[in-house]
């Protein structure tokens, strides 16, 4: 009887233990995919490709949550993409499980759910949250039961497998830290080209006043960002998203949008940038939008009484709130400097 005693509990063990190895793997694969797409690489077949859209959008979110320079944004961005590489290699390698992993893990989750509600009482259940990068979309809300699940396996986890460490554990925690922190800004250099090119050049705003409606807000004096953006264009789009971010965290720098494009994808606009709030005119008047913002959007110009000052010509990573404010702050062009 003892022996059969011996064996249920040798099986059941077992069970345990290849559920708890299968969760685990599984666990882990999730923390690596989650870095992977947020890490701004990506591969068309079995070629590394550029995937910067995803990073970008990543590294803006830190904009939305109170940051002010986009290259504190983007080395937040690194290191939380380095934390989540971090705990995919510590699960994936068993260090120190129960000790401090399966706690991190519950932690870094818990954070991401209080962060996705406050997303939704901001924005609502609509857009991409990120989570996954552009590959996967998910809704905020969705996202967060996601999250609930990953907690629960952790907790479960913590029950049926609790390994116990193992030899030179410590140095293989370096290791897997150096290579996890470090990888971020291997594959994603930083760009530290924030400030906007010069880009001195009258403009004639007065096309914007020529029709009803008109923008709400008068251009033609003072300072003011103005972007000209295409409804149907996915770079638009992301700046759209950029503005809105900036805009919402500094509401004393003047932003514009000017918006042409087929009616029927502005709420698709809207519904991706959450711009709403930001001051813009819907431009029904090709000809003229192309006369103002040229053939290439987004257009992002700062004018100063009717003269272009300078020019966001990489539209995402010259959109720095800090210089937009030191901008606004220096005193106006001479006109005389174009003739």
């Amino acid at each position: 009887m003892d022996t059969a005693i011996q064996v249920r509990k040798g099986t059941f063990y077992y069970i345990q233990r290849i559920i708890g190895f299968i969760l685990l793997l599984a666990l882990s694969a999730t923390f690596f995919y989650s870095a992977y797409t947020k890490s701004g690489i990506g591969f068309q077949g079995f070629h590394l490709v550029s995937n910067d859209n995803a990073f970008d959008s990543f590294q803006w979110t830190f904009l939305d949550l109170g940051i002010s320079s986009i290259l504190a944004a983007g080395i937040v961005a690194r290191l939380m993409i380095g934390f989540e590489l971090l705990l995919g290699l510590f699960l994936l390698f068993h260090i120190f499980l129960k000790q401090f992993t399966y706690k991190a893990v519950i932690i870094v989750l818990s954070v991401f759910i209080i962060y996705l509600l406050v997303i939704i009482l901001k924005q609502g259940n609509t857009g991409n949250c990120g989570c996954f990068g552009n590959s996967l979309a998910m809704k905020p809300l969705a996202a967060i039961w996601k999250n609930v699940i990953m907690i629960a396996v952790t907790v479960l986890l913590m029950f049926i497998y609790p390994v116990k460490p193992f030899k030179y554990q410590e140095f293989l925690c370096c290791l897997l830290g150096l290579v996890a922190f470090s990888t971020p800004f291997l594959v994603n250099f930083i760009y530290t080209g924030t400030n906007p090119d010069k880009y001195v050049k009258p403009i004639n705003l007065d096309l914007l006043y020529k029709y009803t409606p008109a923008p709400s807000v008068e251009l033609r004096k003072g300072k003011h960002i103005i972007a000209f953006m295409s409804l149907t264009c996915p770079h638009c789009r992301k700046a759209g998203y950029l503005l809105q971010i900036i805009h919402h965290e500094h509401p004393d720098i003047p932003i514009f949008m000017v918006l042409d494009g087929p009616d029927t994808y502005q709420k698709q606009f809207f519904d991706e940038t959450h711009a709403e709030n930001v001051p813009y005119l819907y431009y029904r008047h090709t000809n003229e939008f192309i006369q103002l913002a040229g053939t290439g959007v987004p257009a992002v110009y700062w004018v100063n009484n009717g003269m272009i000052e300078y020019k966001s010509t990489y539209a995402y990573y010259q959109l720095d709130p800090k210089y937009m404010e030191d901008w606004l702050k220096a005193p106006a062009l001479k006109a005389d400097t174009t003739k």
